[in-house]
C-alpha cells in the first residue's frame, strides 16, 4: 500500500509538472522588465516558480494565474521594494523543510496584496523581513490532514509588518516566531489550527481579527508586552480548545475580545513570568464556555477588570486545589452572582465569592474531569454545597461585582 501510495504521489507531481511546463513561463516575462518597473501580464495560466531579485511591479489585475507545477515556491522574492498584487498562486510544492510557500520573502518594504493563493502548502512566508505589507490575500493550504498543512503567514525573525485584512481558510497556523513591533489586524481565520500563535515575539498588536472554529484562538508563549484587543474568538472546541491562552507571558494587555463557545475561555500557566509585571485583562466577554479561566497553577500578577462572565459552566478553575485569588478581581460581571444592589449604584452590595466544592475533584485529579457535568457530580456537589465535608478553597473574590453587563466599547481600528 505504501509503495503504491508513493508511485501514485510522484506519477501526479510528474503530471503536474508536465502541465506546469506546457504553460509560458512567468519568469521571462519578469527578467524582460526592468527594475522598478510594472508588469501587467496578458490574462492566461503561467508556468513558475518565479524569483524576483530586483524590485518590480507585478498586477495580474485577477486574470493572472502562476502555476508552480508542484515544485518549490510559487514566488520567491529577495529584494526590496516589489509589489504583488491581483494574482492567483497555485500549486507550490510539498516540503517542509524548503517551506514551499505562494510567495516567499527575504526583503524589506515590499506589498503582498489582494492575491489569491490556494493549493500552496504555506501561504506567505517572511524571513528576516522588515516593513512588508501582506493584505487583503485569500490564502488556503494544501488538501491534507490539519497538522501536514503549512502555515497561511509565518514570520521568522521579521519586524514592522502588516499582516492585515487576510481571507483565511483551511491552513494549518499563523505564527510569530522571533519577531516584533508587527500588526496583526481585521483578518479572518476559519478551519485552522492555531488562527495565531506567538513565540519569544514581543510588542506585537493583534486588533480586530475574527477567529472561528479553529482548535486554538490565540496563544502566546514567552511573548512579552503584546496587545490582543477588539478580537472575536468562537469554537475553539476539542480536547485542546482555548480561546486565549499564555504561557509564561508577561504585560500583555487583553481588552475588548470576545471568546465565545470555546472549550477553554483563557489558559493561563504561569503569566506574568516576570514578577515586577503585570498582565491587564479587561472588558472581555467569556460566554458559553465549559471553563472561562484556567489557571494551570496558584499564580499571582493579573489584573481582572471589567470582564463579563456569560452562560459558562464553570467560572474558574485551578489545577492542584489551589485559588486563584492571588490575582486582582474588581469589578467584573458574573451571571451567577447572587446578591442584591440596594443603593442601586450598579455594584452588588456583597463580594462575588467563587467556592470549590466538588469540582475541586477533578481539578486535582484531571482524570476526574471525564465525569464533569455527570449527574453524580452534580449530587456530591450539592452535598458539599448543603454540608461541607472540608474547607472549601475562595478561588475568587470581587469586591465590587457589577450587577449588570458592562456595555462593549467601541472597536478602535
Amino acid at each position: 500500500m505504501l509503495r503504491a501510495l508513493i508511485v501514485f504521489c510522484t506519477l501526479t507531481s510528474l503530471v503536474f509538472s508536465v502541465q506546469a511546463e506546457e504553460y509560458p513561463s512567468f519568469q521571462e516575462l519578469v527578467d524582460a522588465t526592468e527594475e522598478n518597473g510594472t508588469l501587467v501580464p496578458p490574462p492566461g495560466i503561467y508556468s513558475g516558480p518565479v524569483t524576483l531579485d530586483y524590485p518590480i511591479t507585478i498586477d495580474g489585475k485577477g486574470k493572472v494565474t502562476i502555476d508552480a507545477g508542484g515544485n518549490g515556491s510559487v514566488i520567491y522574492v529577495d529584494t526590496d521594494g516589489t509589489v504583488i498584487r491581483n494574482l492567483h498562486l497555485t500549486n507550490s510544492g510539498n516540503s517542509h523543510n524548503d517551506i514551499d510557500s505562494g510567495i516567499q520573502v527575504r526583503g524589506n518594504f515590499n506589498v503582498i496584496k489582494d492575491n489569491v493563493i490556494d493549493n500552496c502548502l504555506f501561504g506567505v512566508n517572511l524571513q528576516q523581513s522588515e516593513n512588508n505589507i501582506v493584505r487583503r490575500n485569500t490564502i488556503s493550504s494544501k488538501d491534507v490532514d490539519l497538522g501536514m498543512r503549512g502555515d497561511s503567514v509565518r514570520l521568522w525573525y521579521s519586524f514592522h509588518n502588516k499582516i492585515t485584512d487576510n481571507i483565511i481558510r483551511d491552513s494549518r497556523d499563523m505564527v510569530i516566531w522571533y519577531s516584533a513591533d508587527n500588526e496583526i489586524a481585521r483578518n479572518d481565520s476559519r478551519g485552522g489550527r492555531y488562527s495565531l500563535h506567538f513565540m519569544y515575539s514581543r510588542f506585537n498588536d493583534v486588533n480586530a481579527n475574527h477567529y472561528e472554529n479553529n482548535s486554538v484562538g490565540i496563544f502566546l508563549m514567552y511573548s512579552d508586552g503584546v496587545i490582543l484587543r477588539n478580537n472575536y474568538i468562537a469554537y475553539a472546541n476539542g480536547a485542546t480548545g482555548v480561546g486565549i491562552g499564555f504561557k509564561e507571558t508577561s504585560d500583555v494587555e487583553i481588552s475588548n475580545n470576545k471568546i465565545l463557545y470555546c472549550a477553554t475561555g483563557m489558559y493561563i500557566d504561569i503569566s506574568p513570568y516576570d514578577p515586577d509585571t503585570t498582565n491587564r485583562i479587561h472588558d472581555n466577554t467569556i460566554a458559553f464556555t465549559n471553563i472561562a479561566i484556567d489557571f494551570l497553577n496558584d499564580w499571582k500578577g493579573n489584573i481582572f477588570e471589567r470582564n463579563s462572565f456569560k452562560g459558562n459552566q464553570t467560572q474558574i478553575a485551578v489545577s492542584g486545589g489551589k485559588t486563584a485569588n492571588r490575582n486582582m478581581w474588581k469589578g467584573n460581571y458574573w451571571d451567577d452572582y447572587e446578591g442584591f444592589d440596594q443603593d442601586n449604584n450598579g455594584i452588588g452590595d456583597k463580594p462575588y465569592e467563587l467556592f470549590g466544592y466538588a469540582d475541586r475533584i477533578w481539578m486535582d485529579i484531571p482524570p476526574a474531569k471525564f465525569l464533569k457535568g455527570t449527574p453524580v457530580m452534580a449530587v456530591i456537589d450539592f452535598l458539599e454545597r448543603l454540608a461541607p465535608f472540608s474547607t472549601p478553597n475562595v478561588l475568587v473574590k470581587d469586591e465590587s461585582p457589577l450587577m449588570s453587563a458592562p456595555e462593549a466599547k467601541k472597536v478602535i481600528l
